[in-house]
């Protein structure tokens, strides 16, 4: 956990740049379960980070605005019993959706029309459809 946070080739965050915060996990339990600090919350300030370049930075913040607070983004983790798991958990968490945050918008999609042909076999198939539920009714009315 020492060399950073790699979140895709050529980006990397900084362990420096990655807060952490200790708390015990909810749930049930009896007498003395969960004493333990084992619930993680990772933050990461996303608007002052510096390990990702203007553009990046404006597209996460933006893809990720509805999860911010102030620009800081906070990953909670509690599934595991560790602290260690959970810590690896938020950090693959966090990886994830940074990675998806920074990806290239997708590529616009050129407007095409169906061939000559497709239309004609979509509307012989509509005919052939419909004369044959049309046969199915009643011979005499």
């Amino acid at each position: 956990m020492d060399g950073g946070l790699t979140v895709r080739a050529g980006v990397v965050i900084p362990e420096a740049e990655l807060g952490w915060r200790f708390s015990r996990s909810s749930g049930p339990g009896g007498q003395s379960v969960n004493t333990a600090d084992s619930r993680v919350e990772l933050i990461f300030d996303l608007a002052a980070t510096s390990a990702l370049g203007e553009p990046l930075k404006n597209r996460a913040l933006e893809r990720l605005s509805t999860r911010l607070v102030d620009g800081v983004l906070t990953i909670a983790a509690s599934e595991h019993r560790s602290q260690w798991r959970n810590r690896e958990a938020a950090r693959a968490r966090l990886a994830s959706l940074l990675r998806d945050a920074i990806a290239a918008p997708p590529r616009q999609r050129r407007p095409t029309r169906p061939s000559k042909g497709a239309v004609r076999r979509r509307l012989d198939e509509k005919k052939r459809r419909g004369e044959t539920k049309r046969l199915r009714g009643r011979p005499f009315d």
